[in-house]
């Protein structure tokens, strides 16, 4: 259905879990995937994967902590020699554990805010004369941006910012035309961050209760959604933040994170 033949996708983040199922979706689509992480021996393995996916393309990778300003802007100026003008971004890169607010160290605090929140906007800012006009920005959230969860009062408060900053940004460049949304992904299987947010068969089986179609998501529910937002199909969405869920914000997000919240308290957390 969807045909990137010729457009130029960079993905950061790219190397593992739902960001590298949206860079392995984009490669089945024929697009040119670039991919960013801090390990190289990840990216290798990921380039691995794509050239599977997309035998026609010779995926790029490069290797930076979106931490630090001048490693994002040596690595996608390396990319953009190697990838060209970059048509779709992808900003996924996140960080997370679970620990409560008064014993989570500032330092803790810190790095994530720094990982989701400094590191979209230094990843943006560095893409930002590179994208095509026209152009797609998909920020990867998460809906601890707007569904307070205990354990959780760093990633909730970075990925607010990082949805902010995509409805601020669609205002700005829009008018150049680049359109930026935010996916928020729900309760996906297989992934490291559910993983750590429910360890147990159990705890995945509990929450998928909580999601009002009945299942906990896979990661080509989101790869979907990306490509359909970077598709023409999608070109009169702008500064969307979009849920891809199974309707768990509706309700179930607060109350099954509630118990895994204090399920985690007992276990004395991080």
């Amino acid at each position: 259905m969807f045909d990137f033949n010729g457009k130029n996708i960079l993905v950061v983040g790219g190397t593992s879990g739902i960001n590298l199922g949206i860079a392995r979706a984009f490669a089945r689509a024929r697009g040119r995937v670039a991919v960013a992480s801090r390990s190289q021996d990840k990216i290798d393995a990921a380039l691995k994967l794509l050239g599977e996916d997309n035998p026609n393309a010779i995926p790029l990778g490069a290797s930076f902590d979106v931490r630090d300003n001048e490693a994002v802007l040596a690595g996608i100026t390396g990319l953009h020699q190697g990838l060209g003008s970059i048509d779709v971004l992808i900003s996924g890169a996140a960080g997370n554990f679970p620990a409560p607010a008064a014993g989570m160290s500032a330092n803790g605090f810190k790095s994530v805010m720094d990982i989701d929140l400094l590191g979209s906007f230094q990843v943006l800012k560095a893409c930002y004369p590179l994208l095509s006009r026209p152009g797609v920005v998909l920020q990867i959230s998460a809906p601890q941006a707007y569904v307070p969860m205990p354990m959780q009062a760093h990633v909730c408060a970075a990925k607010a910012g990082v949805d902010m900053l995509t409805r601020t940004l669609a205002m700005e460049w829009s008018p150049e035309g680049i359109r930026i949304n935010s996916i928020v992904p729900g309760p996906i299987e297989g992934t490291e961050g559910f993983d750590r947010l429910a360890p147990s068969d159990a705890l995945k089986a509990r929450v998928a209760q909580s999601v009002p179609l009945g299942r906990n998501g896979q990661v080509t529910d989101i790869a979907n959604c990306a490509l359909f937002l970077a598709s023409d199909y999608a070109s009169y969405i702008n500064g969307v933040v979009l849920p891809v869920d199974g309707g768990w914000s509706l309700g179930g997000a607060s109350m099954a994170m509630t118990e895994l919240g204090q399920l985690m308290a007992k276990q004395g957390g991080r």
